[in-house]
């Protein structure tokens, strides 16, 4: 497919059909609430950081967050967090709100579309947006990668499952991950606290479709590990690990 990518500022007209682009996200992880308080706002705050791929119909087909963060700040020094994607937003939104300079970029969403899926442009998304992040100015992309088929084996410790490795050429199994690789990134390290969804039994039910009725792990389609259900206590949680992967611009 012919694609054309732009940065959200310099197409700013595409700023509706990007948010409205059909995605694959399962329905819980769009409930995490550092998410849902903050992604909204990097289109308005950091439009030179979101990246829009168009089809020959002029229709969005892919989209790319990212944001900028101060990762040598004091307390980070350099040490990509454990808190994963929520702390990355929390950082870039803190430091813009503090006028703190940022001098790293961090990958936040690569979403193809679901009819645009299987066409390789996952893989131009991750060039563009390092190539927008040199553009920028800066050296570095980081990227909480969530692995796109760690959801099969969701009892699998993401620790493992991010370093299994195929015996051909060395690539990562996972097929996400292998885009990452391939475009020159490296795998650094598990973020085991990436992203936290908690809610009732019946917000649970009601996401999901499952009865949400006995105690301890439930594998839940889309989740990467194990939901973990009190229905004793009326709630679950999914705590969500990624893996982070860096990039020379």
């Amino acid at each position: 497919m012919d694609v054309k990518i732009t940065t959200l500022a310099a197409r700013p007209e595409l700023a509706g059909a990007l948010q409205e682009m059909p995605d694959t996200w399962p329905e819980f992880v769009l409930e995490d609430l550092v998410g849902w308080a903050n992604f909204p706002r990097i289109a308005v705050e950091f439009p030179e950081f979101v990246l829009v791929a168009t089809g020959p119909e002029g229709d969005v087909v892919a989209r790319g967050y990212s944001v900028p963060f101060a990762l040598e700040a004091p307390g980070r020094d350099g040490k990509l967090p454990e808190g994963g994607w929520d702390q990355v937003l929390l950082w870039a939104f803190s430091d813009l709100r503090h006028g703190r300079a940022p001098d790293t970029v961090s990958a936040i969403e690569i979403a193809v579309a679901a009819g645009s899926l299987g066409q390789g442009i996952s893989g131009r998304m991750v060039a563009a947006m390092r190539e927008n992040t040199r553009r920028l100015g800066f050296r570095e992309l980081v990227a909480p990668v969530r692995p796109s088929a760690k959801h099969a084996e969701a009892s699998a410790p993401m620790e493992e499952y991010a370093r299994r490795t195929r015996p051909e050429d060395g690539l990562p199994v996972d097929p996400w991950l292998r885009v990452h690789v391939r475009a020159g990134g490296v795998i650094e390290a598990v973020a085991p606290v990436s992203m936290t969804v908690s809610g009732s039994l019946e917000r649970w039910r009601a996401w999901t479709g499952l009865p949400f009725d006995a105690e301890g792990p439930v594998e839940v389609p889309g989740a990467l590990v194990p939901v973990h259900c009190s229905p004793a206590h009326g709630y679950a949680v999914y705590v969500e690990p990624n893996v982070w992967v860096r990039h020379r611009a």
